[in-house]
């Protein structure tokens, strides 16, 4: 009865997940930047209630990519869709349903705290007064500071109150939490699992992989330009590498080791074993991997 039970709420599940939308559609971009390559032919969707990870290295074109989302830059070929609208005719509607943190965000350095969200409220043209308070008090934002006295973590809780504010359909965070303390990362995501549990969607850039193993439940893998990958990330932590740490014949050893464990235990045989710790291989290694077998 048990398994019946549950083959009918994974039935549900995935008949829910196949319904909903797609609220961000890419398909075949490609951005030059003069004879030097942005990005080439990428294609994936989003859908509606996804915390979806965009992630690869410095250069592979996460920013051109959401750049070109987002109308800041044009593009020679492909379409990019946004809420069921084209980015190319229909930039002023998207942005209104869109909350875009960048990676560095700048502010007027003479401006209050306060007085910066006000600005973005009044881009919007609605009164989020209400909201921006919550955001404000969950994330401790001093608002009578000016810009200027802050710290990274704080202009960077500023921008969260700025793109949430308004309480949009779309998120889209390029390296949200640096520069955050623990404390408030975790407050960050909590937010955000609020605002998707009614309706909104993420699309989260960040080099954070825990971030990404904890809160994502699909990612797009750029490298140079190019999509190496859509895929669920349970999928691309599954594994059979080992974190291998031993003291074998006096010598320190550690390293990943991707063979069969009886195979291991094999060659050990006959050596002097004074220590040895096998382990699961970190979110880090595993990515670091899959770049370099790509």
């Amino acid at each position: 009865m048990v398994s019946i039970m549950e083959n009918r709420e994974n039935k549900i599940k995935n008949e829910i997940e196949n319904g909903k939308e797609n609220v961000v559609e890419i398909q075949n971009l490609t951005k030059n930047y003069g004879k030097y390559p942005g990005v080439k032919d990428v294609s994936f969707s989003v859908k509606q209630g996804d915390i979806f990870g965009f992630l690869g290295p410095n250069g592979a074109g996460k920013s051109t990519t959401i750049r070109s989302m987002l109308g800041l830059i044009s593009f020679e070929e492909g379409s990019i869709h946004i809420l069921g609208r084209d980015v190319k005719r229909e930039k002023e509607e998207i942005l209104k349903e869109v909350g875009y943190m960048p990676s560095e965000a700048m502010f007027y350095p003479s401006m209050t705290v306060k007085d910066t969200i006000k600005m973005a409220e009044e881009i919007h043209r609605k009164d989020c007064s209400s909201e921006a308070e919550k955001i404000c008090e969950r994330l401790q934002v001093s608002k009578n500071k000016k810009m200027s006295e802050l710290s990274l973590g704080n202009r960077k809780k500023v921008s969260i109150v700025c793109a949430m504010q308004h309480k949009p359909k779309l998120f889209v965070f390029d390296e949200p939490t640096s520069g955050l303390d623990p404390l408030m990362q975790a407050e960050f995501f909590q937010l955000i699992e609020e605002y998707v549990s009614q309706g909104a969607t993420c699309m989260l850039s960040t080099h954070v992989l825990s971030e990404v193993k904890k809160y994502c439940k699909n990612v797009a893998i750029m490298k140079q330009g190019s999509l190496q990958c859509v895929e669920q990330v349970s999928n691309i932590t599954k594994t059979n590498a080992k974190r291998i740490k031993m003291t074998r014949d006096g010598i320190h050893l550690d390293y990943l080791y991707e063979g069969n464990l009886n195979d291991l235990y094999k060659e050990l045989q006959g050596h002097d074993i004074t220590d040895i710790l096998i382990e699961e291989p970190s979110l880090e290694e595993i990515f670091t991997k899959f770049y370099e077998n790509k």
